[in-house]
Parts: C-alpha cells; sequence; structure tokens
C-alpha cells in the first residue's frame, strides 16, 4: 500500500507552448520547476499518474552526507543547506530536521571501511566521526547489540517523504508552474534533430527544452528513442509504526536494520540487509555491467522472478506517437509490500534495542528504485538530441539530494552557472 501522500491541486490541462516541459512529477522533477518558476521561466510538469506517486514518498526520507562516494558528497551538501531552507521556501512543513545519521559496525573490519571513507572525503570539510561502543549507548542508549564502533554525522537529517514533494509542488504552481497529473508523455518532437516539444496522450505541447525526470521509466523512454540508459529495478520495502517513545532522534542504520523518528512521533523502518531484485528483460540485455555491485552486495540482493517480471514484459519497448505508450497502461509502479523483509526487520530492531520487540506495523509499502551501474544519477544533456536533460537514476539517494539535484538540473536547461560541479553526473561516462 502506498503512503498517502498531501493531495495537490493540479491544473486540468496544458498551453500549447511553454519554455520547458518536465516529464515526471517526483521530488526531483517537482524542484527543478521550483526553481525556473522562481525565475520566472514558463514550465509545465507532466506526470503519466499521481504527484510523488513512486520513490518520492516510499523512500526513507533521510538527507544524507555519510558515504557517499567523494565526488558525490558537494551535492549533498548542497541538498543540506536547501533542505534547511525548504519550509521558508515554499511555506510549509516539510518535516526537515538536522537530527544526524549514525552508521553501526558489526565488526573491526567494518570499523576500517568507514575509516577508509573518512580519509577519501578527507578534504571535503565534514562532521562525520567514528564513534566508540560507549558512545553508541550514550547516543541511542537502551541498546543489547554488540557494536565494534559506528560512523556519525550530526549534521545529516531527514525529511517527510509524505509531505515534502507536496509542498514543492503547491510552491512551484503558485509562482507560475503547470502541473499536470494523469498525462503520459509519448514521445518528444523534434525539428533538425532537436526538441521541439513533446507528445502527450491529450496532444502536442511545443517547447524549447525537455527535462526526463522519469525516475525508473526514463530506460524505457530513451529506449524508444534509440538511446540506452543503464538503469536496473531494485526494490526496498518499509514500514512505518505509530507514534511511540524511541531512543533518540539520530537516524540509525545497522547492518540488517534501519530506523528513524519522524516529527509525528513515528518511526520508518527497513531491513537495510534485503533488497529484492525482480527479474526482467534488462537484467539480460545490460545485467553484466552490475557485476561488480553484486558482488559488493552478495546476500543483500535477492533475485527473484515476480508479478513485476511479467508486467515488465506485457509493456511495449517501441511504440509510435499515435499509439498508447507503456505510461499509460502503468500509471504507477506499486510493487507489493515484502511482508518477510519487515517481519525480518522487526526480529533484527527488537534484538538491537529491545523497545522495538514486536513493534507494530501501521502502514507498510515497497519501492521501486532506478539503479544505474555506479549508484550515481545522471544529471545532464544529451548530446545526441539538443534541448533534452536528464535527471534520473537516482539509485536510492533522489529524495535526499533533491533540492540540489533539482536546481542542477534546471541550471543546466537554462545555461547558468550550476550550483555544483556536474561533471560526475554527465550521461557519457556510460
Amino acid at each position: 500500500m502506498a503512503p498517502t501522500i498531501t493531495p495537490v491541486e493540479t491544473a486540468p490541462g496544458f498551453p500549447p507552448r511553454t519554455s520547458v516541459v518536465i516529464i515526471g512529477g517526483g521530488i526531483v522533477g517537482l524542484t527543478a520547476a521550483l526553481t525556473l518558476a522562481e525565475k520566472n521561466i514558463p514550465v509545465v510538469v507532466l506526470e503519466k499518474g499521481r504527484l510523488a506517486g513512486e520513490q518520492s514518498s516510499r523512500n526513507l526520507g533521510w538527507v544524507r552526507k555519510t558515504i557517499r562516494a567523494a565526488p558525490d558528497v558537494p551535492l549533498a551538501i548542497a541538498a543540506d543547506r536547501l533542505w534547511a531552507e525548504m519550509a521558508t521556501r515554499v511555506g510549509a512543513n516539510v518535516g526537515y530536521g538536522r537530527t544526524g545519521i549514525m552508521y553501526l559496525d558489526r565488526t573491526e573490519a567494518d570499523v576500517a571501511g568507514h575509516e577508509d571513507w573518512l580519509k577519501s572525503v578527507s578534504h571535503l570539510s565534514l562532521d562525520s566521526r567514528l564513534v566508540t561502543p560507549s558512545e553508541i549507548d550514550e547516543l541511542v542508549p537502551g541498546g543489547e547489540g554488540k557494536w565494534a564502533g559506528g560512523l556519525y554525522t550530526p549534521s545529516d537529517g531527514h525529511a517527510d517523504p509524505t509531505l515534502a514533494a507536496s509542498a514543492i509542488a503547491k510552491a512551484a504552481i503558485s509562482k507560475g508552474a503547470v502541473v499536470v497529473e494523469n498525462c503520459a508523455v509519448r514521445t518528444l518532437s523534434l525539428e533538425a534533430g532537436r526538441v521541439a516539444g513533446v507528445v502527450t496522450e491529450r496532444g502536442e505541447i511545443r517547447c524549447d527544452h525537455v527535462l526526463l525526470a522519469g525516475g525508473l521509466w526514463s530506460r524505457r523512454f530513451l529506449g524508444n528513442l534509440g538511446i540506452s540508459l543503464p538503469t536496473l529495478p531494485l526494490v526496498c520495502s518499509a514500514f512505518r509504526s505509530p507514534p511511540m517513545q524511541g531512543p533518540c532522534k539520530i537516524g540509525v542504520a545497522g547492518p540488517d536494520f534501519s530506523f528513524c523518528q519522524h516529527q509525528d512521533g513515528s518511526f520508518i523502518m527497513t531491513q537495510r540487509a534485503a533488497l529484492m531484485a525482480p527479474l526482467t528483460l534488462d537484467h539480460v540485455l545490460i545485467g553484466m555491467r552490475y557485476l561488480s555491485q553484486l558482488r559488493g552486495n552478495r546476500g543483500i540482493v535477492r533475485m527473484k522472478v515476480e508479478r513485476e517480471t511479467i508486467d515488465d514484459l506485457k509493456l511495449p519497448r517501441r511504440w509510435g506517437p499515435a499509439d498508447e505508450s507503456p505510461f499509460e497502461k502503468r500509471r504507477v509502479m506499486d510493487p507489493p509490500t515484502i511482508s518477510t523483509f519487515n517481519r525480518e526487520a522487526v526480529a533484527n530492531l527488537g534484538a538491537a534495542w529491545p523497545l522495538f520487540k514486536g513493534v507494530e506495523i501501521k502502514s507498510a509499502w515497497a519501492g521501486t528504485m532506478d539503479i544505474t551501474p555506479d549508484t550515481h544519477p545522471v544529471i545532464g544533456p544529451v548530446a545526441s538530441i539538443p534541448g533534452l536533460t536528464l535527471a534520473t537514476g537516482f539509485s536510492g539517494h533522489g529524495f535526499g539530494t533533491s533540492p540540489a539535484a533539482g536546481q542542477l538540473a534546471a541550471e543546466l536547461v537554462t545555461g547558468e552557472t550550476p550550483i555544483v560541479d556536474p561533471a560526475p553526473y554527465r550521461f557519457e561516462r556510460f
């Protein structure tokens, strides 16, 4: 069951022409729209289903720099600053708090791995530090786990996925953006090889630029244009507790669980050591590019023939502008909750912190992430189609970095000086 998000009153239709069309009403696309609208640049967001109906509302809400690869940390630092300003910027609560995030280490080898990460980002002036078992007991009291140590970043935090995207969408609309739900974009309109508009299920809208922020659907959209974007689906299952007294406000990531308390007092939890990879045709086509990831996550990624396997085979990979697209056939990716993973999380949490023993699961859901071979997103232009820019492939990191990622995408569209160096995210690296 999908999380319940704050509803947004969207437009019934779109104008015949605009400056920028954003394909996808997830949080990155909406932040890009807000950035453009604040600059008085006409922008239309077209969402095939409902706003933030997929991974933007189904994640854990973490906003972190911890254990990001060094080239990706500047984007996370920029996102930190923008999240802190977001409630004022949009005039609404987004559930943001700078409460810290801690990763727990079971072995000395795990501690050494985090020490290596600290060395790799030492030039970035982060407040991340190793913590001892006694410090863990002090910061997260009441635990019975035997930890070798941990990695703690006090300036990390979280926001609420059920509030944030809606608040950003409303702010973008108030500043002039047009946001349309249940309107799938079938393909691009090209003139002399460059973007001239998009063809939707409701007709064409002319534009100068297109930003594709379609999440896990971006690979299929680009494939229909003869462009290969390497992404594979990975499903995470999570659940929310009722409001309860917890050990701390810090977000805690253990080897096989995580928990974080939100503003309403509830906890969002997950089994960190269990991800489902529903086998699809794309695993055959590009799976070899992910071998290093599979080796590094042996035992965590569980590959299986699921409903998604059959549903994926039923969706077309080639279609014309007059044809019903895959995005109309399946408006929202809504994978079933993986109750086995959630039960494992409850057991693992209860063993580490007894106050979570038998914790009630008030609501549960699953979400499908779009994973790139290096787990970094693609944010940048497509050289073969002038006027087309991508902001996709966020590999489960999109929510946390969304304020900076959306702004970066918007700045690359307009040609302004980007908020961070976009080089790590260029499409050509694949």
